[in-house]
């Protein structure tokens, strides 16, 4: 995988909801030896997914809005609960990339594969015991399945 594009995803920072407000995130994180100090939401078993922009090319807004909406049809059939996420750039103060996501609760990390796959996505993003994994789902980037391991990052 190039190495940008792999730095880029650990410096997403992503905005996830929870019960008790927006909790803000990335994956660059310091190892976290306490878990029970991460929140609750960040301690539990889901995969952040997207159909946005398959293989970093770029769509126009209206073919990506319905790819998306496919996803979570998809994903709510397949008996999911899922909310709106959002990824975008941390650093870049001016930036107007923000990609939508779907936080999809108890996904296991075949099936998110498996739709990273068919929505054509570099990588999906599984979490699992408080420990975020970047796994590439494009076999044209690397080796599917091939996993980086991450650490979350509590912004505030």
């Amino acid at each position: 995988m190039d190495q940008a594009l792999l730095r880029s995803y650990y410096a997403t920072l992503y905005e996830l909801p929870t019960p008790g407000g927006i909790v803000r995130v990335s994956l660059d994180g310091e190892t976290v030896r306490d878990g029970e100090a991460l929140p609750e939401l960040l301690r539990t078993s889901f995969a952040l997914l997207t159909a946005y922009n398959p293989r970093s090319m770029l769509l126009p807004r209206r073919v990506n809005e319905g790819r998306h909406l496919v996803m979570r049809d998809m994903l709510i059939l397949g008996c999911y609960r899922v909310e709106p996420a959002v990824g975008y750039e941390a650093e870049a103060k001016d930036s107007v990339w923000r990609e939508p996501a779907w936080l999809t609760h108890g996904m296991d990390r075949d099936e998110a594969i498996a739709f990273g796959r068919v929505f054509r996505q570099n990588v999906v993003i599984v979490a699992r015991d408080g420990r975020p994994e970047i796994i590439v789902t494009d076999p044209t980037a690397d080796e599917l399945g091939k996993t980086f391991e991450a650490n979350w990052r509590v912004r505030t």
